[in-house]
């Protein structure tokens, strides 16, 4: 009976001590627990937190409310390590971090220059002939064969990836995934009402088109926000989601994210810029357009 006892207490103790380790390893320690692992290489938590502190903003809100588009890039970033390595490269070796290592082994890889010929020189040139001022084909030949290059050397750099992903043996814990996910930060944006009445208001209007989602967009709202302090009463200012508002997006002909329209004080749209610009450049175009 007493042998009983004890052997119940150490099946007791063993299940306890278990239980322990398991709260020890699963809540205890979430940092080092892996998102995903990567032909077996693990990508923790505390690695991806680690990562994503040395990006600025706005990517690194984007990619706090889109964790798995930033977990992307550590898994590429690993494959191409893990190919670096096996050519007998070395992180730290002579002061070179991972990243410096990943771009080296990259331009080696890339580094000959794609062919470009004369079909394609001359094919180009035809698409683009009245962007050209007049200049021949021969005149503007190394230029084209410049940009062709480059387009090849992108899209030969992309299917690389792209066939090291696929071979490779990768797996994501979409629930820790998901549980690093913030929510989207609340941006202020403008209905088309309140368009409407700015038009109205006899006074200039300046009107950022684009997205929450939008990197260039989101560089440019702090800008807008200092015009709208600093132009206080004299210029009215406003911001437009282009997914609310649909209808209103397609009727201003906006094609890119960020597009600014310029309006005068009689609500005539007197410009149209696509695309994200500096508050040097955002205030010298409203001064040409005489709402500044």
């Amino acid at each position: 009976m007493r042998r009983r006892s004890i052997i119940v207490g150490v099946i007791a103790i063993v299940l306890l001590a278990g239980a322990f380790l398991f709260y020890l390893f699963h809540f205890k320690d979430n940092g080092g627990q892996a998102l995903a692992t990567v032909n077996g290489e693990r990508i923790t938590v505390d690695h991806f937190n680690q990562e994503l502190s040395k990006i600025k903003e706005p990517n690194k809100g984007i990619f706090k409310e889109n964790p798995a588009k930033f977990l992307e890039t550590l898994i590429m970033k690993a494959l191409v390590l893990q190919e670096a390595t096996k050519q007998g490269a070395q992180p730290g070796k002579e002061d070179k971090g991972e990243d410096a290592l990943v771009q080296e082994f990259l331009e080696k890889k890339f580094s000959s220059p794609p062919t470009v010929s004369k079909e394609e020189l001359a094919a180009f040139y035809e698409i683009y002939k009245d962007r050209m001022e007049g200049k021949t084909l021969e005149q503007v030949a190394p230029m084209i064969e410049q940009v062709i290059q480059q387009q090849k050397q992108e899209e030969e750099y992309v299917r690389y990836l792209q066939e090291l992903r696929s071979n490779a043996a990768i797996e994501i814990n979409q629930g820790r995934l998901k549980g690093l996910a913030e929510k989207p930060a609340e941006l202020a944006t403008n209905t088309e009402e309140a368009l409407s009445k700015a038009l109205k208001s006899g006074r200039p209007v300046l009107v950022d088109f684009g997205s929450n989602s939008c990197i260039p967009c989101r560089q440019l709202r702090p800008i807008l926000q200092e015009i709208r302090k600093e132009q206080a009463g004299k210029l009215e200012v406003l911001v437009i989601d282009i997914y609310k508002h649909q209808a209103l997006a397609s009727q201003h002909r906006i094609r890119v994210m960020p597009t600014l329209i310029f309006f005068d004080s009689t609500g005539k749209e007197v410009l149209l810029h696509e695309g994200f610009m500096p508050k040097t450049a955002l205030m010298e175009q409203l001064k040409k357009a005489g709402i500044s």
